[in-house]
């Protein structure tokens, strides 16, 4: 798909592992292609690209119930985030509608390991860089309840709202019109849009992983009602995800937990409210 927009062509790079009953909306798979600045921005977002093409040569080999559209998308970066422009967003409303997308899957800043500012911490809790963040389960009950019970191996999940870290890339589109969807994401890290975002600082492995999970995730989604509640485009919804988001904390920080509320200045983690402000402290600290 191209098109053009202040004096400028575009290229969103899109195919389909189709399931041979193309009738019913399909699964999105989608990340950008387009870098910040002229360097190899490996993390941002080539890895996630390199993720979407991998998973879809697996997917090609599954017994799919709904064709798989892996997006390739251009114009994600400033200028253009969140304009008219961006690629995500001519693609969905100029050829994803008016059928829509049973629900989507977007990746960014998939690629790095995360690191945790305490002295120790990798000791005291082995695998905490293999660390990915996910918001969007709270755009659909099933969702919530998919993620609930996914196995996600030596990956350490941690979940929190959408609105607590902002439409941060390509799901933007998706999730003002109402589709169930999830967003991967490893965070920014000291790389983030700076000529050092080079091929060798990737975990390749880690990579792998994350492959691995898109895969198990697509096909799930593929499989759930995902029943909407309100007619497309009416907007996104926000399901109760708290006791989620509790979990995989617990979970993903065990014994640095003291410590880091200690550091953040939280006096405990139980409630909604808690949740929304151990987001936006981990922000500041990140």
């Amino acid at each position: 798909m191209a098109y053009r927009d202040f004096e400028q062509k575009f290229f969103n790079l899109v195919g389909v592992v189709p399931c041979g009953n193309g009738v019913r909306p399909p699964i999105l798979i989608g990340a950008h292609y387009d870098s910040v600045i002229e360097a190899p921005c490996a993390d941002d977002n080539a890895a996630a690209v390199a993720i979407a093409l991998a998973a879809a040569a697996k997917l090609a080999g599954e017994e799919l119930k709904r064709d798989v559209v892996i997006a390739l998308f251009d114009a994600e970066e400033p200028p253009y985030f969140l304009g008219e422009s961006m690629g995500s967003t001519r693609f969905y409303k100029e050829q994803m509608l008016p059928e829509g997308v049973h629900a989507a899957i977007i990746m960014d800043l998939v690629g790095h390991d995360v690191s945790v500012p305490i002295p120790g911490a990798d000791k005291m809790r082995p695998g905490i860089s293999d660390l990915i963040c996910l918001t969007g389960s709270e755009s659909h009950p099933d969702v919530v309840d998919l993620v609930s019970s996914q196995d996600f191996g030596q990956l350490v999940p941690i979940a929190t709202l959408n609105s607590n870290i902002g439409d941060m890339s390509d799901h933007h589109v998706f999730r003002t019109h109402g589709v169930p969807y999830l967003f991967l994401s490893c965070g920014r890290w000291k790389h983030y849009h700076q000529p050092s975002d080079t091929p060798n600082r990737l975990n390749y492995a880690k990579m792998a992983r994350i492959s691995h999970l898109l895969v198990d995730l697509t096909m799930k989604l593929a499989d759930a009602p995902l029943e909407r509640h309100s007619a497309a485009g009416a907007g996104p919804m926000e399901c109760d995800t708290v006791a989620l988001e509790l979990r995989f904390f617990h979970q993903a920080f065990g014994p640095l937990i003291p410590m880091l509320l200690d550091r953040l200045r939280l006096v405990r983690l139980e409630t909604r409210d808690d949740l929304n402000a151990l987001a936006l402290a981990l922000q500041w600290l990140t």
